[in-house]
């Protein structure tokens, strides 16, 4: 499997878990808190991507 797609299918599950954890841990769940947790996830989980892919792919790319 290509390195990318399982760093993109581990930032889609590093965005729901996180979204999923902020909303149970707030105990809110009116439309306004999920829409702006919703929002903080997808930018956990893009900045999750790029610096997963920082490490792993510029550490194998550096190698070789």
């Amino acid at each position: 499997m290509n390195s990318a797609i399982g760093l993109k299918w581990s930032a889609a599950f590093f965005t729901l878990f996180w979204t999923a954890g902020m909303l149970l841990w707030s105990g809110v769940f009116s439309l306004a808190n999920v829409v702006i947790t919703t929002i903080g996830g997808v930018i956990a989980g893009y900045l999750w991507y790029r610096l997963m892919r920082r490490v792993v792919i510029g550490r194998r790319d550096s190698a070789r």
